[in-house]
């Protein structure tokens, strides 16, 4: 873990893959797909969806993530945090319809407060800062396995018709492109387990290829129905200054809040990058296949959130690194008794 970790910068001015989704939708404007070759597209898009969440399933060991179910406090902590506080602060920013966010953005925005957490940064930053780097590792990975199933019952239920609603046909694309995929995934993982553990590394490849693929398409479908024409740079602005205040929101409840429940320093630290984050490789697939022809602008919050709290938590980590020691008899007893591990997803 170490070796993996210290490669990673302790500031992020650009995230180079955002810069590869951002290069995806400038060429998405430029060049959207139409007619045919968008029929072809959203087939392929469709298919990589499921491909997507198959290896989910198979990389994901279910012994491993139940080991790690010992360190309950700690899991419940987080996924509090990231399927119940987020989702409550979505829903207040309603308030802020239209004057500062459009209806549309505003979908987007609360969609963002839906998905599950990164695993990869959360690691990351957890191992940068001298945290509880198997509890980040555990705590993202089960929010990534309840993700599958509570972000879209969530964005079915609290954006309604804008997500499809409850209708048969939008469950059905749920099930069919999501939960069996994932599903199928954990049932052949005893065979192709150990397969994909040794490509793991052409596997990120084909990882991040598919979401550009996504981002294309969702993108093309966008520009070819202009709805871009409803952006402006004003609202842009008034949407990262949104996001910039939930996450500052996010990071001081999950870092006052473990501390308050009587966490150490180590836990805290998994607690607060694990609980204030989403991820962008599990939510944009989802929002495809939620939101179909208005996927483009319900990932544009979610974009911009990703590079932002890349930038905000390097500048944490480098900070919390310098903590003095703490010691052990403070460290409590929960945190001294993390030690399973799970596969994590690049997230």
């Amino acid at each position: 873990m170490s070796r993996r970790t210290t490669l990673l910068p302790s500031w992020l001015p650009l995230d180079p893959y955002v810069l590869a989704l951002l290069g995806t939708v400038g060429l998405a404007a430029l060049l959207p797909a139409s007619g045919a070759a968008a029929d072809l597209e959203e087939g392929a898009s469709t298919a990589v969806i499921a491909l997507l969440f198959f290896l989910y399933g198979a990389r994901l060991s279910t012994r491993e993530a139940l080991d790690g179910l010992r360190h309950w406090r700690l899991h419940l902590t987080v996924l509090g945090a990231t399927f119940l506080v987020f989702p409550l602060l979505g829903l207040a920013a309603r308030g802020l319809v239209p004057a500062v966010l459009t209806p549309e953005l505003y979908s987007g925005f609360l969609f963002l407060c839906l998905v599950p957490s990164t695993i990869q940064s959360s690691i990351a930053f957890t191992s940068i800062a001298r945290g509880n780097v198997p509890a980040a590792i555990c705590a993202g990975s089960f929010s990534s396995l309840a993700g599958i199933v509570l972000t879209p019952l969530l964005a079915a239920a609290l954006l309604g018709g804008d997500a499809g609603g409850f209708s048969a046909d939008s469950l059905a694309r749920i099930v069919l492109q999501l939960l069996v995929p994932f599903l199928a995934g954990q049932l052949l993982r005893p065979w192709v387990g150990g397969f994909l553990a040794r490509r793991r590394k052409v596997l990120g490849y084909v990882d991040r290829g598919s979401i550009l693929l996504v981002v294309h398409t969702a993108f093309s479908q966008g520009m070819v129905a202009g709805i871009w024409h409803q952006v402006t740079p004003a609202r842009l602005g008034l949407l990262l200054a949104v996001e910039a205040v939930l996450l500052a929101v996010m990071l001081t409840l999950t870092g006052y809040g473990a501390r308050r429940l009587g966490f150490g320093r180590e836990d805290r630290i998994a607690i607060q990058f694990a609980g204030s984050k989403k991820s962008l490789a599990a939510g944009l697939p989802m929002a495809s296949v939620l939101f179909g022809a208005h996927a483009s602008l319900a990932v544009l919050p979610l974009m911009l959130f990703h590079q932002m709290q890349l930038m905000v938590c390097a500048v944490i980590a480098k900070r919390r690194s310098r903590d003095p020691e703490e010691p052990a008899a403070a460290r409590g007893a929960a945190g001294e008794a993390e030690r399973a591990t799970v596969v994590p997803d690049p997230a």
